[in-house]
């Protein structure tokens, strides 16, 4: 098997098993969560048919690379990388709302000014922005973590806090972890040609210590624009170039497909699927400035399985 869509594994001390859109989360001993980054490629909140060959390895060791990237600025999650496709780290309880980074007008927030409101998440906008235009300093923009199926909602500090979501001092520290997180994976993009345009994090507590957790600028969390022409473009209101699995949807509509009940997804040919599992490579190539080395795919269920059973029996 050339990718892996789904696991089911069964690992010593595995207490659950909790499966997302992209990623299969084993929880062991209720210490460790060890994630295996699936090759599943969802959009338009839909899960596709088909696996892409390599995706699960390269949102798996951008996400490694960053928080090894970040690790003196805040403690986080993982431990190990123990195959190309998984982490493993300590089991933290998560917060129940994600931090939304956002250093230009695009996407939701360009939607939600246009449409007339000056304040995003309790946090006031001037007149006159215009799509993709770069705010001043980046805006935290949070969300609630809304339960599956339902859309996460926006919501501003003063409304966490008087809500009790998360005491006043500990959502003090996590702003300040975001806000550096952010400003560090804008340094690295910045090296490599890149606008690290926005972007979320989550965090999670474990004893008494608050954590950086899941995945972090991945392309699949986040949106890129290249550098070069971003200024030009600007200027004539034209779409920036973006780092994104944005071409998967764009294929999508083209093909008559938008995420509705009654449509069906196209057949994702296997020259298609090559083509995704390239851009993929393409996408962590740009954002990494590494050359990418393709793990053997001959058997991946087999290999995931071999390479944790292996780690577990030495933690």
């Amino acid at each position: 098997m050339e990718t892996i869509l789904s696991s089911n594994f069964n690992f010593p001390g595995q207490k659950d098993i909790y499966k997302g859109k992209v990623r299969d989360v084993y929880n062991i001993d209720d210490k460790y969560l060890l994630m295996i980054v699936s090759d599943r490629i969802s959009a338009f909140d839909v899960v596709l048919p088909r696996g892409i060959p390599y995706k699960g390895q390269v949102l798996n060791q951008i996400a490694a690379k960053f928080l090894d990237a970040t690790s003196d600025i805040v403690p986080n999650w993982k431990i190990a990388t123990p195959d190309p496709t998984v982490t493993v780290g300590y089991k933290c309880e998560p917060y129940p709302v994600e931090m939304i980074v956002r250093a230009y007008l695009t996407g939701s927030s360009w939607r939600t000014y246009k449409a007339g409101a000056r304040k995003i998440c309790g946090i006031p906008l001037p007149d006159g922005m215009k799509e993709h235009q770069r705010f001043h300093s980046p805006i935290i923009t949070p969300t609630t973590k809304a339960e599956q199926g339902r859309h996460d909602e926006d919501i501003s500090r003063d409304e966490i806090i008087r809500s009790g979501l998360i005491p006043e001092d500990e959502y003090d520290l996590i702003e300040k972890y975001t806000m550096g997180v952010f400003m560090r994976g804008s340094e690295i993009a910045a090296k490599h040609g890149l606008i690290l345009v926005d972007t979320k994090y989550e965090f999670g507590k474990r004893d008494g210590k608050i954590y950086l957790i899941d995945e972090i600028n991945t392309p699949d969390s986040s949106r890129y624009f290249y550098a070069d022409g971003y200024e030009e473009r600007f200027e004539k209101g034209l779409p920036q170039k973006q780092l994104s699995k944005e071409f998967v949807r764009e294929w999508l509509m083209e093909n008559g497909f938008q995420g509705r009940e009654e449509q069906k997804v196209p057949e994702m040919t296997d020259s298609f699927v090559a083509q995704v599992s390239e851009r993929y490579i393409e996408l962590y190539e740009n954002i990494t400035g590494e050359k990418f080395v393709k793990a053997d795919i001959s058997d991946v269920p087999g290999r995931i399985e071999r390479n944790c059973l292996a780690y577990l029996e030495t933690i």
